[in-house]
């Protein structure tokens, strides 16, 4: 890996992913530096093994700050969040396995868009890209072809990577959402993104 490649480790179900989203692609464009998309799971892999506990499960308190800072960065951000989406949690499976086969298959920028363009859809739009005819409306808004991605990404060769980069993302150190992992340097959390830029300025 070059030292200009930044893994990005994400969950698409994240507000804390997309409120970072436009600032790490304004980021990696200014340093000349890859960034590579990982929708991991998180919560058949990463958490059990790391002491992570998804947000229903959290005690009242910690979901009750989660929203304050929410709010925060929403105003702080202008970033015109739902905090309560009516379809958060989604099942992400079918559509980190679509940015993924994007990924492999087509590359890192359209998979970087495609990512968060579902992001987008969740928490400002309050769409369910759990929905195939809404991924297949997404998909087609960023210039990809719906119904051949879709069938691809059905293919269980795209489930087995995804476990396979959980794995790694495990073994890396990553245990939340969004992890931007250069070299060995992991930067958890889009409120890190300054440390990101820093790093990458160092050369």
């Amino acid at each position: 890996m070059a030292a200009s490649d930044i893994d990005y480790y994400i969950s698409l179900n994240s507000p804390w992913t997309h409120l970072g989203a436009a600032r790490i692609e304004a980021i990696a464009r200014q340093h000349g530096a890859r960034l590579r998309v990982f929708p991991v799971e998180f919560g058949a892999v990463i958490f059990p093994a790391s002491g992570g506990v998804p947000v229903p499960q959290r005690s009242k308190q910690r979901q009750a700050y989660r929203l304050a800072e929410l709010r925060r960065w929403r105003s702080h951000l202008d970033i015109p969040i739902e905090l309560d989406p009516t379809h958060f949690p989604f099942d992400e499976k079918l559509a980190a396995q679509c940015v993924i086969a994007t990924r492999e298959l087509t590359g890192d920028a359209q998979a970087v868009t495609l990512a968060h363009r579902i992001l987008q859809a969740l928490w400002e739009q309050d769409d369910n890209p759990g929905e195939r005819e809404v991924l297949a409306r997404l998909i087609a808004e960023v210039g990809l072809n719906p119904a051949a991605l879709i069938a691809e990404a059905d293919r269980d060769e795209w489930a087995r990577q995804r476990r396979a980069d959980s794995e790694t993302a495990l073994a890396r150190g990553v245990f939340g959402a969004p992890s931007y992992v250069i070299e060995d340097e992991i930067f958890w959390g889009q409120d890190r993104l300054e440390f990101v830029a820093r790093y990458l300025a160092r050369g």
